[in-house]
């Protein structure tokens, strides 16, 4: 995009705000009130303009997806902390959760598994359907962009800043390597073009993405995908979900809204069954 192009029969923005900089240094032009409103850090980032900054963070990753012809992709959430096979565990209080985190690396080998297949299907696809994206940093999404990137597929990582776990991990597509500083926003990205969604073991994050995408689709907020969580042992131990239903708070038939898979074999084929693709 030509940044100094004339729009329509106005001028761009662009070249204004380059003029404004050349304008002679005095006490007016010095003062914050004559700063260009959209070249004014101080005025973006107050409190009166949070609805501006929720809009711009939705639009600036929509508009790159748009403009690469971008249909579908493929959710990968799960734990930032578990490590990649033969690697220590970077987090963990004690010996022994360090050891189960270790142990537990299973489980980035599968995202890393799944996440070639979807790279695959994506290839095929001319990489505009199942693009692979994850949280873009360490652990499980570090695996979901790295099986893609290892089969050529181009994929998505949807950061955020963050005390720990800031740096993106270096397997994302450079062009698609997103920051965000809202949550919600965020969450909007990995699921309004999601076909499928994969949940490997993880934390508080993870069980969020989780439950909100279960909570769309209950509510019919959002079109049923294919909902697979990884690792028969993790999840039968962190979640009881049948007791919700037992208890009436939830349906029955809500537990239809997810299946439970140990391999990415065979999380794939779900997929492919759901979807009756003959490419995937």
């Amino acid at each position: 995009m030509d940044k100094n192009r004339i729009v329509g029969k106005f001028k761009s923005s662009s070249a204004d705000l380059r003029d404004a900089e050349t304008l002679p240094v005095t006490p007016q032009t010095s003062s914050k009130a004559y700063r260009l409103a959209f070249a004014d850090d101080d005025f973006l980032l107050s409190e009166y303009t949070r609805n501006v900054r929720l809009q711009l963070e939705y639009l600036k990753p929509e508009l790159t997806f748009l403009e690469k012809g971008i249909n579908s992709t493929i959710v990968l959430f799960g734990g930032a902390r578990i490590p990649e096979p033969g690697k220590k565990a970077w987090a963990g209080k004690t010996p022994e959760t360090k050891k189960r985190l270790e142990e537990n690396s299973k489980y980035y080998e599968e995202a890393r598994q799944f996440a070639g297949l979807s790279g695959k299907a994506c290839l095929a696809h001319d990489g505009k359907e199942y693009v692979v994206v994850t949280g873009g940093g360490p652990g499980v999404m570090e695996a979901g962009n790295r099986g893609a990137s290892e089969v050529g597929a181009p994929n998505i990582g949807l950061n955020i800043v963050l005390e720990f776990e800031q740096e993106p991990n270096r397997y994302i597509t450079p062009e698609l390597c997103f920051n965000f500083h809202y949550f919600a926003i965020r969450k909007m990205h990995f699921l309004v073009r999601a076909r499928a969604v994969a949940v490997f073991p993880g934390g508080f994050g993870t069980l969020d993405e989780l439950f909100e995408t279960l909570t769309l689709i209950q509510t019919g907020r959002m079109d049923p995908v294919p909902i697979l969580l990884f690792g028969k042992s993790f999840w039968q131990k962190a979640l009881n979900l049948e007791a919700l239903a037992d208890e009436g708070t939830i349906s029955h038939d809500d537990l239809d809204l997810f299946q439970i898979v140990d391999s990415a074999n065979e999380g794939w084929k779900v997929i492919s069954d759901f979807y009756k693709d003959t490419d995937i």
